[in-house]
């Protein structure tokens, strides 16, 4: 009988697979000796593959113009990135190396393309999306970047007041787009998204607000779906329903030229992930243009704005075991030396799945077990529920350290889990590492942040700012 991890693994999924390989029965990932990283940083330990968000954004940029090519599609196609993902400097860099363009969902948003403009890594005639409900902040900054002269700042409109409030502050003419309020799942709690403007209203909408007001001129329509860009029932029929409203709006709207589909590449979060993203890409292209052939209007430019798919698949997170816990005859308690809640924050709030694999022992039996997190919070867990399958690992052995790590938690979980702030139950925030590759193929590694002491948390909590 195989009982070793090794042969669990090989049996189950096929591996190795692209990202994931064994060197001497210990996991590299990218090419990337996990456990030389845990001998030289420790774990905790959280890490950024700066490469791959840059193979990801020209795996996205191929497929679409394999889709042009193919259905001979007159519109261009333009990469932009959702910056809530990951706001980070590091992030930030690494994406614009690859001429694409920004959307933005707040007012600080802006203060960071003032940034990277001025630092040069973003180009004058870069596109800036505005998402987002804006409040009088957001309106100022998006205000300011169009007065100094950055025509492609394009504000989507997401309720009916932000043209008047936009208009006062900005001094010419400018571009903007409508969001469309999708309709939600059946099984979600509410029928239609918050975010933007009911399918029918936005043509009395744009009629009203648009149309003769010589300072707005309307460039696009934004169209999101929560659950993603997946291939079934529910999403073709709202995209389809987004493309009448498309058609409607450039029969009165000549100036209308875009369409921005907006993101939910999923990203793999198993290894038996399998989705077909040409063809979801072809296929989207298509509809467009049958759509538009059918109604004889020139077919939009497309817009994506791709975060999770940018930068998701960069991260990764390393922990010790610590300890085991037998509870009872049934359930086995791997301690890991840090926090779910604060570490990988959406394990906890949306019961979200990551990949998970040892670091090493792959050729040890193995055990059925759940992992807990070291607060005393009876949700800091990650377990078989919340996995979807048993979790499986190499067995506890207190004389044989054993390494675990979650792979492609590059999105969101820095600042849902408050970087660089107050942790749960005070436990400290991971040292993070950032990682990448020389042009002769040399990975090299720096510290971006250390793990936080108690004189970091102290000083928030305001013990010794008296002093």
């Amino acid at each position: 009988m195989n009982t070793k991890y090794r042969d669990l693994i090989e049996q189950t999924f096929y591996f190795p697979q692209e990202e994931f390989k064994l060197e001497d029965n210990e996991l590299q990932f990218h090419g990337i000796d996990l456990m030389k990283l845990v001998e030289q940083y420790g774990a905790p330990l959280k890490f950024t593959y700066l490469p791959k968000i840059s193979e990801n954004i020209n795996r996205a940029k191929e497929w679409f113009k394999n889709a042009i090519k193919e259905h001979d599609y007159k519109g261009k196609y333009n990469y932009c990135y959702c910056t809530k993902s990951s706001h980070f400097e590091h992030v930030l860099n690494e994406a614009l190396n690859n001429d694409i363009h920004i959307e933005t969902s707040s007012a600080f948003d802006i203060n960071i393309v003032q940034k990277l403009k001025k630092s040069g890594k973003l180009h004058k005639d870069a596109y800036v999306i505005c998402n987002g409900f804006k409040r009088d902040q957001y309106i100022s900054n998006i205000a300011d970047l169009l007065n100094e002269g950055h025509k492609n700042c394009i504000p989507i409109i997401d309720n009916y007041e932000e043209i008047d409030l936009l208009s006062e502050q900005i001094d010419d003419p400018y571009k903007i787009g409508i969001r469309i309020a999708s309709e939600e799942e059946p099984k979600f709690e509410f029928y239609t998204s918050r975010l933007g403007i009911g399918y029918k209203n936005i043509v009395p909408f744009f009629n009203k607000k648009v149309k003769d007001n010589p300072q707005v001129e309307l460039k696009m329509l934004h169209f999101f779906i929560n659950t993603g860009i997946r291939d079934t029932a529910y999403y073709w029929n709202e995209l389809n329903k987004c493309l009448k409203v498309y058609i409607d709006l450039k029969k009165v709207c000549p100036s209308l030229d875009s369409l921005n589909i907006g993101g939910g590449f999923p990203i793999k979060n198993s290894l038996a992930f399998e989705y077909d993203y040409q063809y979801m890409v072809s296929e989207i292209v298509n509809q467009i243009k049958l759509t538009c052939e059918e109604y004889e209007v020139e077919v939009p430019n497309i817009f994506t704005e791709f975060g999770s798919f940018t930068v998701g698949e960069s991260g990764g997170a390393i922990y010790e075991i610590l300890y085991q816990k037998q509870q009872n005859d049934r359930e086995k308690w791997n301690m890991i030396n840090s926090s779910f809640i604060t570490t990988l924050p959406d394990t906890w709030a949306i019961s979200k799945k990551f990949v998970m694999l040892p670091i090493n022992r792959w050729n040890d039996e193995y055990e059925r077990i759940l992992l807990g997190g070291l607060t005393c919070d009876s949700d800091d867990y990650y377990n078989s529920e919340q996995n979807t399958n048993a979790i499986y690992l190499p067995k506890y052995k207190k004389e044989k350290p054993l390494f675990i790590g979650f792979f492609n938690t590059g999105a969101y979980q820095e600042s849902i889990g408050g970087f660089g702030g107050l942790q749960h139950c005070l436990i400290p925030q991971p040292k993070h590492i950032l990682i990448d590759k020389e042009k002769d193929g040399t990975l090299t590694t720096k510290v971006f942040s250390e793990q936080q002491n108690a004189e970091d948390l102290l000083h928030i909590l305001g013990y010794d700012r008296n002093k």
